[in-house]
């Protein structure tokens, strides 16, 4: 609805879900597990509501990454690559190393309830489509290309590494390249021609809602039910161990001063987590009479570290007085209303 040259919402979706830390990639989200659980008829109604709600979570994951990618120069390159690696050590390398050292001393059948086997996994992984949000929001192009980190420690492979499963540590290479791909082209790109750099720059705000339903259809609230009490602790533990690790390596490594925040974002596990205690169990049957459990608490983990990680992030971040986002804010002034960008280093 138009008055006068000012735009008013009839009901303000938008602005109510930018209220919520996150809740542009966070809404959509849950709303997704709700309908994957409850009405997963309406997701396989085929042709485009399917391509669209359901089916459309990596193409559109790839487009952000690609547009992520325009967003990388020569000039940025370095930072990129630190800001990766500092993740990778804080969010994979850390954590796990902790906790294959806790099992040694506890045994694979965990302490409280609480299954080694699912912490290993919700804490050495994260959710690369959660953190290209919420830096897309809060963050500037070393935090977008950080990614990398996500793509390496995506799937089974660290929790492989350090269960010490002998022969089924190395990640095929042709899967890591596939996940980089739309990276480095959209690097390439990006410094061969800024206009295209300017031209997909808002590609962010537009598909996060979407590529969030999607994921969010592939929760199934049941599972996170069964996961029950244990599962909302490996999944507060994890975001609240793995956060404080990502946010001193901001601090200390980065030096990102009152944006060190940012890195508690990289405390999520991504849904593909949910299958890694299986795979496991395939490689090595000793972890056989733990799938169960520990699926179920993944599985809930998944949704709690979705939900607590930006929430958590967005607090630390406001609470430094760096939570300044880069969204267009509209200024109106009469009946006049203007655009501006903010801009941050």
């Amino acid at each position: 609805m138009v008055a006068g040259s000012k735009i008013v919402s009839r009901v303000p979706l938008f602005d109510g879900m930018n209220r919520i830390p996150g809740g542009l990639m966070l809404i959509p989200l849950i709303l997704g597990s709700v309908v994957g659980t409850f009405f997963p008829g309406f997701l396989t109604l085929g042709n485009f509501t399917t391509a669209l709600f359901q089916a459309s979570a990596l193409p559109l994951i790839g487009l952000l990454i690609f547009a992520t990618g325009m967003q990388i120069t020569l000039k940025t390159s370095g930072p990129v690559l630190a800001t990766s690696g500092v993740l990778l050590l804080c969010k994979s390398i850390l954590p796990a190393t902790v906790v294959v050292l806790l099992a040694q001393i506890v045994g694979l059948d965990g302490i409280l309830g609480v299954s080694i086997l699912a912490l290993l996994v919700t804490m050495d992984n994260s959710n690369g489509g959660l953190w290209l949000a919420f830096t897309g929001r809060y963050g500037d192009a070393r935090d977008r290309g950080a990614y990398m980190a996500s793509a390496i420690n995506d799937g089974p492979f660290f929790s492989m590494l350090f269960l010490g499963v002998a022969g089924l540590a190395n990640i095929p290479f042709q899967l890591l390249l596939a996940a980089v791909i739309p990276l480095l082209v959209g690097i390439l790109v990006g410094n061969l021609d800024q206009k295209w750099t300017e031209i997909m720059r808002p590609i962010p705000n537009m598909i996060i809602p979407f590529f969030a339903f999607a994921l969010g259809t592939g929760i199934n609230l049941q599972n996170v039910l069964a996961g029950g009490l244990s599962g909302i602790i490996v999944g507060i533990v994890a975001t609240l161990f793995t956060g404080a690790l990502a946010y001193l390596g901001y601090r200390f490594i980065l030096r990102r001063g009152n944006k060190s925040g940012i890195g508690i974002a990289s405390a999520t596990t991504a849904g593909n987590a949910i299958a890694t205690p299986a795979i496991i169990a395939l490689a090595d049957p000793t972890f056989a009479p733990y799938v169960e459990v520990a699926t179920a608490q993944v599985a809930s983990a998944v949704l709690v570290t979705a939900v607590f990680a930006p929430l958590l992030a967005s607090w630390v971040l406001k609470r430094e007085g760096g939570l300044v986002s880069n969204e267009p804010e509209t200024e109106s002034s009469g009946d006049t209303v203007s655009i501006r960008t903010i801009e941050h280093s």
